[in-house]
């Protein structure tokens, strides 16, 4: 479907940029700045969360316990509505 080279690639560019937005979140702060209540920084965060964490929490908890994977989605849903 996707050429191997592409997909790595894309993803060592995904990593490369959350680290270094991590990265200037943390020489901003030693400088007496604040970044962390940016509104990208947050978005940014977020997407990682529901990227990552819940793909593989979700996969682990559907191979174990079924449908009740689903509960993993249920705090990010309610959050991003909610906000």
């Amino acid at each position: 479907m996707f050429n191997s080279l592409t997909v790595i690639l894309i993803f060592c560019g995904y990593m490369g940029i959350l680290f270094i937005v991590a990265l200037l979140v943390e020489k901003k702060m030693f400088l007496g700045k604040k970044l962390l209540n940016n509104p990208i920084v947050y978005a940014l965060s977020l997407a990682v969360y529901c990227t990552a964490w819940t793909y593989y929490g979700s996969v682990g908890k559907a191979a174990t316990s079924g449908m009740l994977f689903l509960t993993i989605y249920i705090g990010p849903t309610l959050s991003i509505i909610l906000w």
